[in-house]
């Protein structure tokens, strides 16, 4: 049985291929076992160059009946799994250096693995990356963390 690593990199590979001229991108593939099952995650998002903003559900149905049937065809993966094909979301976690640059400006949310200052969240306005430091505008001012430190940031949904 193929490795995860190995099963996620020929997941890529195959989306990328499939999508190529879409005006689509790859954001992230996630395989691992949740409890009893297994899940096999597909995220796909829009260039930042790209006229839409967001992945519409026509475009996930599309990966997912293609990638469902490849799979069927190719048997990449020997046990049964779950397929979701998915978009960020308004909520979206920043995983790649270039969202710090592509969502600048915008309100997110940090999450900390360990408080500082008795604090393991902070909001604020996302000022970029700089010198490996996630840098935000906080009510109290800037605050710079390293990805070390940081759990989680998303994108805040501000209504």
């Amino acid at each position: 049985m193929p490795r995860k690593e190995e099963i996620i990199g020929k997941i890529t590979e195959l989306v990328e291929d499939y999508i190529k001229g879409r005006d689509l991108e790859v954001y992230m593939v996630d395989y691992r076992k949740t409890g009893p099952d297994w899940k096999l995650k597909v995220i796909l998002d829009k260039p930042a160059d790209s006229p839409d903003e967001y992945v519409n559900i026509t475009e996930c149905e599309d990966v997912a009946r293609f990638l469902g049937d490849s799979l069927d065809q190719l048997d990449i993966i020997d046990n049964k799994y779950m397929l979701e094909v998915e978009s960020p979301g308004m909520d979206r976690e920043l995983l790649k250096d270039e969202d710090f640059t592509r969502f600048a400006g915008r309100e997110v949310e940090v999450k900390l693995y360990k408080a500082l200052d008795g604090i393991k969240q902070f909001d604020g306005i996302l000022k970029g990356l700089e010198d490996g430091k996630i840098i935000i505008e906080t009510d109290d001012g800037q605050k710079a963390f390293s990805r070390q430190e940081v759990s989680k940031i998303n994108l805040a949904v501000v209504f």
